[in-house]
């Protein structure tokens, strides 16, 4: 497999996504033209017979690609398709009204960094498509990209749902020190699943919190050495909040606010030079129209401006007219 090329690859991406895909694709300038194409699933071709595709190729992928591959072809039926990856672990997933279904309960462990994953597409009956990848940092470890984490019953909001996805998606990791700021945070949705992993938030919103949220309520930001976890409720606009409200113990920037991409990112480097501890970001950017992602270069430059080392832009399974902006390493 180490010298795995093919002049196809395709990607799976969420359901009207097919058309942000290409021009994202067209205009990272690699020459790939799309091809064959159905609701979710997007075909690419390599630029020519002399310049095949491959691992390579798909590092750094599109944003809109929950999954890209190098294909192998088609077969028929679902194992002549996994025996294509050649003895590969392999994912299987049917397309099911315009929606990738996984056909098989999620890995018991994730695969390691460098490991060969297969995938089998089934499109509809008798056409199957073979694709394999190598697994790599901040790749999802779930078939087609899709964790299958459902909302509970009873939660605030759904912004709990996109954090649990994207902590799922880029494998994030915290310590019982971190604590994170979250503009626009109430009803509480995100303010929930963090302190379900036994963080402390800062939430930043004049908008009340669900009373679910509240029962770990403090008057102030504690030092130290309080025990976690806890939620401070600033009630202000993000804009009229000081560095007196944050007291210098963020370590997290996250926010899920209605408002651009441009004023999200904005204010993450504004809290970030109020609290110069905070090294990582996870923002959700809120677009009018996906063909806003041709400002992606311009949203991961911003990001490594601030000083994260680390950026990443991507569209997860439950995003509709969101991304999800990633930075770490500051």
């Amino acid at each position: 497999m180490n010298l795995m090329t093919s002049l196809f690859a395709f990607a799976l991406t969420n359901p009207g996504s097919e058309k942000t895909l290409k021009e994202e694709v067209a205009a990272s300038q690699k020459g790939w033209r799309p091809g064959y194409q159905r609701r979710g699933f997007v075909m690419f071709k390599a630029p020519s017979e002399l310049q095949p595709l491959s691992y390579r190729s798909l590092e750094a992928p599109p944003a809109c690609a929950r999954r890209l591959c190098l294909s192998l072809g088609k077969a028929a039926s679902r194992e002549e398709a996994a025996a294509l990856a050649g003895g590969a672990p392999v994912h299987h997933l049917r397309l099911t009204n315009g929606r990738m279904e996984c056909l098989e309960p999620l890995p018991a462990a994730a695969p390691a960094i460098g490991d060969t994953v297969g995938t089998v597409v089934e499109l509809r009956p008798e056409e199957f498509w073979a694709g394999v990848h190598r697994h790599a940092a901040l790749l999802s470890p779930d078939p087609g990209g899709t964790s299958g984490i459902l909302l509970p019953e009873g939660v605030p909001s759904r912004a709990w749902l996109k954090l649990e996805e994207a902590i799922r998606f880029f494998d994030l990791r915290f310590t019982p020190r971190d604590v994170v700021v979250e503009l626009g945070c109430a009803p509480g949705g995100v303010i929930f699943a963090l302190l379900q992993r036994g963080l402390s938030v800062i939430g930043v919103d004049p908008a009340r919190l669900a009373p679910m949220v509240l029962t770990a309520a403090v008057p102030a930001v504690p030092d130290p050495s309080h025990p976690a976890p806890w939620v401070f409720h600033c009630r202000k606009p993000a804009a009229l909040v000081s560095k007196r409200d944050l007291a210098m113990r963020a370590t997290w920037f996250m926010s899920d606010m209605n408002q651009s991409p441009d004023v999200a990112i904005k204010e993450c480097g504004r809290f970030i030079k109020m609290c110069p501890a905070i090294r990582s970001a996870l923002i959700t950017l809120k677009l009018t129209d996906l063909s806003q992602i041709t400002d992606k270069p311009r949203w991961l430059a911003a990001l490594r401006d601030m000083g994260f080392r680390t950026t990443r832009l991507q569209q997860l399974s439950v995003h509709h007219r969101e991304l999800a902006l990633l930075g770490l390493d500051r």
